[in-house]
This record gives C-alpha cells, structure tokens and sequence, in this order.
C-alpha cells in the first residue's frame, strides 16, 4: 500500500460498545459503579443512557435488606425485558445462585466491589471494539466518571466494617475494614475539587474507624507526614481550596461516636469542615442496644452532644433509629422517644426492623409484630418531624449560606426560583431550601448566602440575602 493510498484511505476508528448502568443502594454502591464505569471507558467503551442504546447492561445491586433485595431482582428483571444482556454486580452478587435462579438469562455474577471481575466479565460478552486505539483513552485516575451531578461527589475512604451488628450483613457482603491508603485518599479529593466539586461527602462503612487496620499507617502529603486516622484526613480535607480560592463543604457521613470524634468539632467550629455530623445511633434503650450488639452508653452520648454544641453552635445531628427490633418493649420505645425529646437530633430516619438472610437477629426471640412496628414508626416519625419543625423555625430571619443544586426556568413575571440545600442538609437524605428571586445566571453548585423568610417540618424557604 503506497502512502498515497493510506491517505486516500484513512482508517476508520471503530464504534465503542456502549454499557449501560442500573445503580442501586447506597452512596457507597454509587462509587464503585462510577469507578467501574471509569475504568470500562478506559478501556474503549463508551456509556449508554438508557436500555436501547446499550451492548451490555450492568445492574449494581444492593442486598442490605429482604426488600432490597427485592428491587435489586426487579431491576435485574427489567434490563433483560429492555435489553436482554445483563451483568449483575454489587452487595447482592454474594448470592448468585438466588440471582439465576430468579433470572437464568443473565450473562455473568459478581459480588460488592469485585471491579476486575465486571470489567472482566463485560469483556468477555461484549469485547471492546477498540483495541489497537485504547492507549488513546484516559486511563482511571484520570477523568473520573461521576453519577452525581458535578457540584457534589462521594469521596469512600474505606471499605467493609469490622462490627457484628445483629441486624447487619455488611461484613458478610463486603468484608471487614480495609482502609484506602491516605495520600491516595486526598489526592482523589483535590482532583475532585479542581474539577468542579464544591461539596465532598466522605463516606464508608465506618469514618470513625479509618485507618484502624492499617494501624494508622503514615504517608508524605505536600511536604509533611499525615496519618491513615480520621482526625487528620478531616484537617486535612480542610485545607482544600477550589480554583475560586474557596473552602468546599466537606460532610462526614457514617461517623460512630467513638472517643477521637470530638477532636473534629472544633475544626467545625472553625469553618474547616461542614457543621454536621452522620451518627448510626440505631436506638437509645440500653437493654435494645445489648440486642443488637452495639455500645451502650447513651447518658455520656447525652453529655458529648451537649458539648458539641458548646463548641459549634451550628452542628446539625443525623442519625437513623431502627423500631420494631426482636425484644423491643414498649419500655424500650419509650425509653428511645424519651431520649430523642432530650437528644433534639436535627435530622432523624427510621427504618421497621427487617429481617434478612444471615443476620444474627434472626434467630432472636420476641419478634415485634407488623402492626405494633408500624405504629411505633409512626409515633417516632410524628416525635422527630415536632422537633425538626421547631429547629428549622428557630433558623427564621437567619442568613445561612446554601449550595444551588436546581435552578428553574423564569414564570411569566421574570421570576426565578431554586432548589438548593443548608449546611445541615445532605443530599437525597435531608431536606431542601426553596429560594424565589434569585438572579440569572445563578448555576448548581454555587454557594450563596439566603435570609430565611419560612419553615415546615422538613425545608426551609428562603430569598437570596
């Protein structure tokens, strides 16, 4: 072939294969289908939208809860209605043989952040069409693919839990503590900063055990050693600055009240991190606690949070209570509600107790029956929606700064509204700010300050200050 012929002739780089991705769970879930979808764009497939568009889909699924498990087998369902090529990954994968048996036509099965195994797989049944051109992609650690919108980003310093909660399967599905090395840690965060994040949400199984397994190994970080601990990756997460010279919101998320905990308020208190705190307290009744085999000390977390909020005024408190739990009194329920009128959480979830295969809690005497569970979740409901209403009130005529997640499209008078959330409020769990004149030109992830002018139990509404 003469070179005038290879001109004449360019070649033609091959259409990539396109993967979809069905992502279910939690946030922790979301960041290993954003790491496999980085690394499957490495290695020349392009992502697909929706079903049609797909040569292969995955589904990340979640296997927490009976009903979780549920939706994960219905979503399965749906991609081979729609598609018909599926790959199944995630906290549900431990149970293959559950998964083929409810869906045989499923191509491959993985278990939770097995990410050589998908992708491994995913070459297998759809080979990459791009082979002699793959150095030409971005390798992993470069452009990261996110599934959040780009103003916030989900930042996993670890992996597993070493607790043996009676209610939980976590080590079972997803091993015990394995803590990511430091320095890696804070460089994915000030890649993530200089990319347009404004609010990084560290999450794991365990933020307060960071580290433990690695007996807080030390690394160099710009200059100067840092330790794998919880304390120092927070003061460290605080000295970030994106291009505008800005501190990012930084929110620990899955915080257990150990002892070292309070040596983060005061970086709170002195605007390093966000004032807020995501605390698995699970119940308040020691009797309950012994049950589920989790500490119990309830008075000291009593006195820990007033203190807290000696230091930083503005700490927001959420935690998530389950009701219903094998052996619950009505004492007991009591006793919690009790406590939460003491306690005044900010933002509080509750979840029916719910038994799931090979939970130790299972094999507990004196089940709650459904209809008591419902009606003490109910009561617990009523209880922390009468406090939040109360605190939220309280921040009426206040000037609080909000980061924009949604901006509207003006109505007939010119008008713009938007959606945006405090510092107290974390995304998807917690709740919203509704702002009404705000200027044009205002984009998702700025960070604004607002007077609130109304409240409910849940959001406030407010107008740029």
């Amino acid at each position: 072939m003469t070179t005038t012929d290879t001109l004449d002739h360019p070649a033609k780089l091959p259409s990539a294969k396109k993967v979809g991705m069905v992502s279910l769970g939690c946030p922790k879930a979301l960041v290993d289908s954003e790491r496999i979808l980085t690394r499957l764009r490495a290695d020349g497939y392009a992502m697909s939208p929706d079903y049609a568009g797909a040569d292969i889909v995955l589904v990340n699924t979640c296997g927490f809860l009976d009903s979780a498990k549920e939706e994960s087998l219905a979503a399965i369902g749906e991609a081979i209605s729609e598609n018909g090529r599926v790959i199944v990954t995630g906290c549900m994968g431990e149970e293959a043989d559950a998964i083929r048996a409810a869906h045989p036509q499923v191509l491959a099965v993985t278990g939770a952040h097995q990410y050589e195994q998908v992708v491994e797989a995913v070459h297998t049944h759809a080979p990459p069409s791009q082979g002699p051109f793959v150095d030409l992609i971005p390798q992993p650690d470069q452009d990261m693919i996110k599934l959040t919108p780009r103003h916030y980003s989900y930042l996993k310093i670890s992996e597993g839990c070493n607790h043996s909660c009676a209610f939980c399967i976590i080590p079972q599905l997803r091993g015990k503590l394995a803590s990511r090395r430091i320095d890696a840690v804070l460089r994915e965060a000030e890649k993530l900063v200089a990319a347009g994040t404004n609010e990084l949400l560290v999450i794991s199984q365990d933020t307060s055990a960071y580290g433990v397994d690695t007996r807080h190994e030390t690394r160099p970080w710009k200059g100067r050693d840092v330790r794998a601990h919880m304390t120092d990756l927070a003061r460290e997460l605080g000295q970030l600055r994106t291009a505008q010279g800005n501190a990012p919101w930084v929110r620990l998320h899955y915080v257990y009240p150990y002892p070292h905990v309070d040596a983060v308020i005061p970086l709170m208190a002195d605007g390093l991190l966000t004032p807020y705190l995501d605390i698995p307290f699970q119940h308040a009744s020691p009797s309950v606690l012994k049950r589920m085999k989790r500490p119990a000390n309830e008075a000291k977390v009593l006195e820990r949070l007033k203190n807290w909020r000696d230091i930083c005024p503005d700490i927001a408190i959420r935690s998530s209570f389950v009701v219903g739990f094998p052996g619950e009194t009505e004492d007991d329920f009591k006793y919690l509600v009790d406590w939460l009128e003491e306690a005044q959480l900010d933002r509080v979830g509750a979840f029916r107790f719910e038994p799931v295969e090979g939970a130790a809690a299972n094999d507990l005497s004196d089940p709650v029956p459904e209809e008591i569970k419902e009606e003490r979740y109910a009561r617990l409901m009523e209880v922390t929606a009468r406090i939040s209403a109360v605190k939220l009130a309280a921040k009426v005529g206040r000037t609080l700064p909000v980061i924009i997640d949604e901006v509207g499209e003006p109505d007939e008078d010119g008008d713009i509204g938007a959606t945006g959330r405090s510092q107290a409020d974390a995304p998807e769990i917690d709740g919203a700010v509704y702002l009404r004149n705000v200027a044009q030109g205002l984009a998702p992830g700025d960070i604004i300050p607002v007077k609130v002018e109304d409240a409910d139990a849940h959001d406030l509404y407010a107008v740029p200050a």
